[in-house]
């Protein structure tokens, strides 16, 4: 028995490790894409204008000191071994540390928080245990929860970082696949090379948008093998050209050569570190995609793949470079391609196109993600959303965003042209990322993992410090390509800024004139209306009270349904919800009003379901709760102000097997189907072939007569269809509003709000059953 057990535990340990190395694998061409193609264009970038190749290999031997050791201390010390430790279950990016630290200090900018959703497991991580009193932890925490501006600072400082996603989205694609076209210029003659660079690289940039809509996961097979293959032939060709050129090379990799470097080359050299910076392009994808993939196996894929292949890459190029002082090809200066072997130059370029588009794919991708994340942080205007897989969670489409990718980045290649000054834009937009990681991590350092000050300031100081002078270096090329980040940033940052000042004002204005709960109670159990057959869900993003539309919608309009559910569907600060924490669900008013609130959460990497699929998990929810949650309130009146608000968390149909199931099919029987452990309950009202609605509930525990009629009413009204009542606002700044308020809210908002997707898309309402109410806010 002793030996069985051994085998066994041998065998899970061989199955977790080979899980690992698969995981491994596959983030060779999801994470690294981008990263592993940087040898393409960092020398060419670095000797474009501000230093130059001399005879003393000063220059050369300095630029590869500062590859080597910008390359070990940002992605590998930093991000391998210190900021994927700070994942937020599992998810990783510039959103998941502020999600940290909204749930730990309190600082959200979601209005519509509950008590409720701090119970859900995903909300509480290990990591996150209150500070002591007495520390210096509990003081930044008070800090951030008592100022307001200091929250909006916090919230500021995330999305700066977003912004700059976007921005690299547009820039890298174009950088790519233009230093990896520009391979062809060896090939051809001095003038015609510039007919053919640029419109190949569009064609191509255009074919890798177009194919967007089929998910990466069709040709996601593909997408290893060709970084694999990459990094061997680059780090096979740097092993080549040490051995052949300068077997020396490695006393390079000494800081003191940076030092020789900048004394020789001052001002210059400064200046030419935004192309020394491109080297680390990509690495903040390896906290970002974290969630597909885990910890280990990011880790023990770059520190055994990656990085040693990039260091042989740069060092080879550097050897060869050090023994070729004049090119042959003057116009093409420094490049990768100089230092491949004439023969195999073909193949490596066709590698290195196919490399470039993995690596552009990977970063478009992650555009979405980010995009998706500011949307349900209510930061970004609502887009169509279009979940790819249906079994990878992560992977999806946003056409609208797609093409805006697409004409920006065309615009970038045609306008510019070049490498040197794309690869300006693009390394301000990089280091503004990295910035924005080293803030946002060392407060997590001290709120979340209550670690001392002190550490958090080393931290900050020593990465802060070398990112902030890559960052001065970039900055420094304003006028040469890296005001097209800062632009782009801008522009994404006033619509962010524009659409979350609005949404929140929209908000407060529902709140204040919620209607209150004895309204309600005062229309008596008919209501005073007349109620119809069918479901209605009338949509609200309170959380809390009764919207006004509902009392609008009852003035114009005496008759809605026989039930009627208050829907809010909202984000949580987590990245995931698990299932059986999804639905929350309550009465409104005693039972025999057959009235729901229903509250649906989502984390901001959670995907939606479609129409069909969540009005049927909404209605088997409402039936669960009927059954084994609360009964019904007191008529008392004291008694039901104080509860009517109550909500029992119930989950999707998938996480209660054993309780109330629905079924539709089209037998038109009314006959009652029952087992000795599970019986149904059938409408009675079938009178015409179509779909019958049935609700199939456990034989024990027993539910009173009272709960049967509700499940009986609540059937009914399923098989006699669902509405969706929708409030359609009309947003306007109130009189005696300031000049800046009047033009964000009547003319920005105004115009995001017009030219969005509605409230409700994605919960993929069908027209045929909606019905809008007008309502005019006065904020």
């Amino acid at each position: 028995m002793d030996l069985e057990s051994g085998v066994n535990q041998n065998r899970v340990k061989k199955e977790s490790w080979r899980t690992i190395l698969t995981l491994a694998y596959q983030s060779l061409g999801v994470v690294y894409g981008d990263l592993s193609t940087s040898p393409l264009y960092v020398y060419k970038s670095t000797f474009a204008e501000d230093i130059t190749h001399s005879e003393s290999n000063e220059e050369i031997y300095g630029v590869l000191s500062f590859v080597f050791w910008t390359l070990t201390l940002v992605p590998l010390l930093k991000y391998v071994f210190i900021v994927l430790k700070a994942d937020d279950n599992g998810e990783g990016g510039t959103f998941a540390l502020y999600s940290l630290l909204c749930r730990h200090a309190k600082v959200n900018s979601l209005p519509s928080c509950q008590l409720a959703d701090e119970e859900l497991s995903s909300y509480k991580k290990d990591i996150i245990i209150s500070p002591a009193p007495t520390t210096f932890g509990a003081t930044l925490k008070s800090t951030l929860e008592r100022y307001r501006v200091l929250q909006r600072f916090l919230l500021v400082l995330a999305l700066i970082g977003a912004c700059m996603v976007i921005g690299d989205g547009i820039l890298t694609p174009a950088l790519s696949v233009f230093s990896a076209v520009s391979g062809i210029e060896l090939a051809m003659g001095k003038e015609h090379h510039k007919y053919v660079e640029v419109p190949l690289t569009c064609v191509i940039l255009i074919a890798l948008f177009a194919l967007q809509h089929y998910g990466t996961h069709r040709v996601g097979f593909l997408f290893a093998p060709v970084v694999v293959t990459w990094l061997m032939c680059i780090s096979a060709i740097g092993v080549y050209n040490i051995v052949q050129w300068d077997r020396h090379v490695y006393r390079a990799l000494s800081p003191y050569y940076m030092y020789k470097f900048l004394k020789k080359t001052q001002t210059g050299g400064w200046m030419s570190l935004g192309g020394i910076l491109l080297c680390i392009t990509g690495s903040e994808a390896m906290f970002a995609d974290l969630g597909h993939f885990s910890q280990l196996s990011i880790q023990i894929a770059f520190t055994f793949m990656v990085y040693p292949s990039l260091i042989l890459a740069y060092m080879g190029q550097a050897a060869y470079l050090s023994q070729h002082h004049v090119i042959e090809n003057e116009s093409y200066r420094i490049g990768f391609y100089v230092s491949v072997p004439e023969k195999l130059r073909l193949p490596i370029l066709v590698i290195a196109i196919l490399a470039a588009v993995v690596g552009s794919q990977a970063i478009i991708t992650g555009t979405f993600s980010i995009i998706k994340q500011c949307s349900s942080l209510g930061c970004f205007p609502r887009v169509k959303i279009v979940n790819t897989s249906s079994k990878i969670h992560g992977q999806i489409y946003i056409p609208e965003i797609n093409w805006t990718l697409m004409l920006l980045c065309l615009a970038v290649t045609i306008g510019f042209r070049d490498t040197k000054r794309m690869g300006n834009a693009s390394g301000l937009a990089v280091i503004t990322v990295m910035l924005v990681t080293t803030c946002l991590m060392s407060l997590v350092i001290v709120l979340c993992w209550r670690k001392s000050v002190l550490l958090a300031l080393c931290f900050v100081i020593f990465f802060g410090t070398i990112e902030a002078l890559y960052f001065s270096a970039s900055l420094i090329k304003f006028l040469e390509g890296a005001w097209v980040p800062i632009a782009l940033a801008f522009t994404f940052m006033i619509i962010m800024c524009i659409w979350h000042y609005g949404s929140l004002k929209k908000y407060e204005f529902d709140v204040q004139n919620k209607v209150s709960v004895e309204w309600l109670l005062g229309l008596g159990p008919s209501l005073g209306i007349v109620r119809v057959r069918g479901i209605g869900l009338i949509h609200t993003e309170l959380v809390s009270g009764i919207p006004a539309i509902f009392s609008h919608f009852v003035t114009n309009l005496p008759a809605f349904h026989q039930v009627l559910v208050f829907l809010c569907v909202k984000s949580v600060p987590v990245p995931h919800v698990k299932h059986e924490e999804r639905f929350l669900v309550g009465h409104i008013g005693p039972r025999e009003y057959r009235i729901y609130r229903c509250i649906v959460r989502y984390g901001y990497r959670d995907a939606h379901k479609d129409d069909s699929e969540f009005e049927n998990d909404l209605v088997c929810s409402i039936a669960e709760f009927i059954r084994t949650g609360r009964t019904g309130l007191s008529v008392n009146g004291e008694d039901l102000r104080k509860d009517f608000e109550d909500l029992t968390v119930v989950g999707t149909p998938s996480t209660h097997i054993s309780g109330v199931q629905l079924c539709e099919d089209e037998d038109v029987s009314t006959e009652l189907v029952g087992t000795s452990e599970r019986r149904e309950i059938l409408s009675p009202r079938v009178t015409k072939p179509k779909k019958r609605v049935r609700f199939v509930i456990p034989e024990s525990p027993k539910i009173d007569r009272g709960a049967q009629e509700e499940l009986r009413e609540l059937m009914e009204a399923r098989e006699a269809g669902i509405a969706y009542i929708l409030g359609h606002s009309y947003v306007r700044a109130k009189q005696g509003s300031s000049l800046f308020k009047k033009i964000v809210i009547n003319f920005g908002y105004d115009f995001l709000r017009r030219n969005s997707r509605p409230p409700t898309y994605t919960l993929s309402v069908p027209h045929a059953s909606t019905l809008e109410v007008g309502m005019v806010y006065n904020v």
